[in-house]
């Protein structure tokens, strides 16, 4: 039997000396998983700020031998990897305004999917949690634009530069020695805010009581995350061997380039243990791309407000499939790599794909396009639900099914009280 270098936990290490290299997941270094262990560890989440045109995205025919529809050509080679939901909705509020109803349920701005599943299994990584977003949008409008929410309702920022998320995924020696240093004075910091406002509650309205303690809660998140940064920021990084390019894509006609290179990286960071949870936010405002060199006729956020004119229709139709283009490859990426345990990324992860908005052209949030793929699960091609019976099922029914997919004891999401383990398992 061949002799095998010292492993350290689940993030293996080679060292030499005081020389320390993070290493891949080899299958050499698998353990032998448990029925309990045999899940996904992994969530993704994407959603799109301008929604998908659902007459594009929805196959005509349920189940698994449908016509894939233009918008899901990309994904053509992986359809027995994924399942397309239509009907489902969180019977949430109207407009723009309430697009984060897409992970945060009926009420918009409230705690989002991706979180709690965050708070459940993000402490098993470096990072709890990543939050990404490509693109331009309505940055005046308070939290229109926010996809991630912390228990407290507070939108967490998102990462607009793709090398800023390479240098955290993969940081030098020296940029971790910085990022302690500020984390530990920032803890300094809080530890004196917290003595301050622990002494004032003392003599406080019950009203306000309550408040500081809502505050309380959310230093001590804080104070969680400070700690668990603290914990890894000295863990070796491995060597990515990954090179971005020499510019970051931010200009709003470049976001399908930002979108490529996140997914590159969000496949890096899951494949690397960095993080279990992400979520990729794709924004849209008034933006003119040119698809296969031809210019569209009017800016993304003007398609989407399409009228049902053919040609703007067209036009938009072109901009939501080069989004698809843009996942799939991530898609490929995930089946192609393997963990430890010899079991693909994809089928370790749980991508959920979707909107906050059915009906752009209309502000209507109902019917929100859906599709789940990776998982483990036996994928079902199209589920198209019944909302003219009683008591159909909610969005939110198949968000439980996932976070139990995960391992997570829970029955409920937002207004949702069931789960759609009969469809997918």
């Amino acid at each position: 039997m061949p002799h095998l270098p010292f492993v350290e936990s689940r993030r293996h290490i080679l060292r030499a000396g005081t020389t320390a290299l993070a290493l891949p997941a080899l299958e050499a270094f698998g353990s032998t998983k448990s029925n309990d262990e045999a899940r996904p560890k992994n969530f993704v989440a994407i959603g799109s700020y301008l929604g998908w045109y659902q007459k594009a995205f929805y196959p005509q025919k349920t189940g698994k031998d449908y016509e894939v529809p233009a918008t899901l050509s990309p994904l053509a080679d992986f359809r027995d990897d994924f399942t397309v939901f239509s009907g489902l909705d969180h019977r949430s509020q109207n407009g723009h305004a309430a697009w984060s109803n897409f992970l945060c349920g009926q009420s918009p701005k409230s705690y989002s999917l991706d979180q709690m599943i965050a708070d459940s299994i993000g402490d098993k990584s470096r990072f709890p949690s990543l939050q990404l977003t490509a693109g331009a949008g309505e940055a005046g409008k308070s939290g229109a634009n926010s996809i991630s929410y912390t228990r407290q309702g507070i939108p967490l920022p998102k990462t607009r530069r793709p090398s800023v998320l390479y240098r955290q995924l993969f940081a030098s020696k020296e940029d971790r020695a910085r990022t302690e240093y500020y984390l530990q004075s920032g803890r300094s910091a809080l530890d004196n805010v917290l003595e301050d406002a622990k002494s004032l509650q003392q003599n406080l309205p019950a009203a306000d009581r309550q408040k500081l303690g809502e505050y309380f809660d959310s230093v001590r998140a804080v104070e969680k995350s400070m700690t668990r940064q603290l914990q890894t920021v000295n863990v070796p990084v491995p060597d990515p061997k990954y090179k971005l390019p020499d510019y970051d894509p931010i200009t709003p006609n470049l976001q399908m380039e930002a979108e490529s290179i996140f997914y590159d990286l969000m496949v890096l960071a899951l494949e690397t243990e960095s993080t279990r949870v992400i979520s990729l936010f794709l924004d849209g405002l008034g933006q003119v791309f040119s698809i296969d060199g031809r210019p569209l006729g009017s800016g993304y956020h003007g398609l989407s407000h399409h009228g049902n004119n053919p040609a703007m229709l067209r036009d938009l139709v072109a901009i939501e499939t080069s989004h698809m283009h843009c996942f799939s490859k991530f898609i490929k990426q995930l089946k192609e790599k393997k963990n430890a345990e010899g079991v693909s990324l994809l089928d370790d992860t749980i991508v959920l794909m979707g909107t906050g908005m059915g009906d752009a052209s209309r502000h209507s949030n109902r019917n929100l396009p859906t599709l789940v793929a990776g998982g483990g699960f036996n994928h079902q091609g199209h589920v198209a639900t019944d909302q003219s019976k009683s008591n159909p099922p909610l969005l939110g029914d198949l968000y439980v099914t996932l976070m139990q997919r995960l391992g997570m004891e829970v029955g409920n999401f937002s207004n949702a009280s069931g789960n759609l383990n009969e469809v997918l398992s």
